[in-house]
């Protein structure tokens, strides 16, 4: 396979591919666009989260009781939400319109139901949750939170308020017809007289603090990447995504290329000429990997100088950036051997494009896929793409770290060529 040859029909399809400077500019300024756009929905406004979205809740509170009034104000207080307190009304129409994941309704008679329920004198109150179906990590986020308000809200008010010295003497005259066993009972019995006690001791002092039960912890956070000064960036894996998808669409310009000269009849007059059919399609295949390792290349500088995308290992970073470019071009290649026209190949293969992002975890984090669709993505070579993209940039790991990603795209391109000399058809039949 002559270099001279080769060096020239990469020449030829790069001086191709420059000609239309719009083209040019639209190929590289659209992922960096997207990426762009992603990467500032994935950061937030600030890197410490001070700026972070709350999740907007709706309060409705049918019930007038300080268990209630309590409840209202520890949810209100709670820096992860947004609270509002419509009409009931008014809160269905939100939750139906999509404007509120959730609504909590509080019904009449709550304050005084849980509180019984909690000395054992009843069965439990619901609280009535109106939920959009399409939001259901909203939903269960709003779940876990007012779990523990309910708790602190209820204890507060039976141990320390006065609708709970009511309750208790309540329970404590109930206690002999509620059926339960006598060591039962009187376990429950010394409870009660020991929070009886406790509303005599702050009576006497006059104390004031209401406090009541609370989750027992605190939650410390330690993000853990290869390198103390490296933190998470989100920049850094949206360009990462996006560089790879748009990668990949410039593999099916490519391919569609190819398709169109094939249909035109160049590639038969280039075959009559002394070259062989190796060389055509090695040289497609380097000037394949060139124009998408510059798309790559060129979003992720856009990204290091703007938004300040660290690199945390150059050569690895290149190195990765490298297999992944051969893994594009060798997928165009592929596709423009087993390719029909130009414009259904072209709508088939980003179709394929697409579901081979979505499940390589550029769009959407591939912890929400069922199990079995996790294990697929295993064979997804833009997962591993993706991932070794990461690696080396904001999870600041080691060179060795990306020596199966780059082992698999490699392996991934070595099947699509062979497949596509294999399947190549010089002339139309």
């Amino acid at each position: 396979m002559p270099f001279r040859v080769v060096a020239a029909l990469v020449r030829k399809d790069l001086q191709v591919f420059f000609t239309d400077r719009r083209a040019v500019v639209l190929t590289l300024a659209i992922p960096i666009a997207i990426a762009s756009f992603f990467g500032f929905v994935f950061s937030g406004t600030s890197n410490n989260g001070s700026n972070a979205a709350k999740m907007p809740v709706a309060l409705v509170n049918l019930d007038d009781s300080a268990v209630a009034r309590a409840l209202v104000a520890n949810t209100a207080g709670d820096t992860a939400l947004a609270v509002t307190q419509p009409t009931l009304d008014e809160a269905r129409a939100g939750v139906q319109a999509g404007r509120l994941p959730v609504a909590v309704v509080i019904p009449k008679g709550f304050g005084d139901a849980a509180g019984r329920a909690f000395i054992a004198q009843g069965e439990p109150p619901q609280l009535q949750l109106l939920t959009d179906p399409s939001k259901s990590a909203e939903v269960s986020m709003v779940k876990g939170i007012l779990t523990g308000h309910v708790m602190e809200s209820v204890t507060q008010e039976v141990f320390t308020g006065a609708e709970g010295q009511r309750l208790l003497d309540d329970g404590m005259r109930s206690l002999e017809t509620s059926g339960m066993a006598a060591d039962e009972r009187e376990a429950l019995r010394r409870v009660m007289q020991s929070a009886q006690e406790l509303y005599r001791l702050q009576g006497s002092t006059g104390s004031s603090g209401r406090r009541g039960m609370s989750i027992p912890f605190a939650v410390t956070e330690n993000a853990v990447t290869g390198t103390p000064q490296t933190t998470y960036n989100g920049y850094a894996h949206a360009f990462a995504g996006m560089g790879i998808q748009f990668a990949l669409f410039a593999a099916i310009d490519l391919a569609a290329g190819i398709l169109l000269e094939r249909e035109r009849g160049l590639w038969k007059r280039l075959r009559s000429a002394p070259l062989s059919r190796l060389t055509l399609l090695a040289a497609r295949a380097i000037s394949g990997t060139m124009l998408t390792l510059l798309t790559l290349l060129v979003s992720f500088a856009f990204a290091r100088v703007v938004f300040k995308v660290p690199i945390s290992n150059v050569a690895g970073f290149f190195a990765v950036a490298i297999a992944s470019a051969v893994m594009a071009a060798s997928f165009g290649l592929l596709v423009a051997a087993i390719g029909g026209t130009p414009a259904a190949t072209r709508r088939a293969a980003i179709f394929v494009v697409l579901v081979m992002v979505m499940l390589g975890g550029a769009w959407v984090p591939t912890f929400i896929f069922p199990a079995w669709m996790q294990q697929f993505t295993q064979v997804v070579p833009v997962r591993w793409a993706v991932d070794g993209l990461d690696a080396m940039t904001w999870r600041g790991l080691g060179l060795t770290e990306v020596v199966l990603p780059i082992g698999l795209l490699l392996g991934f391109s070595a099947v699509c060529i062979a497949a596509a000399v294999w399947r190549f058809r010089w002339e139309e039949a």
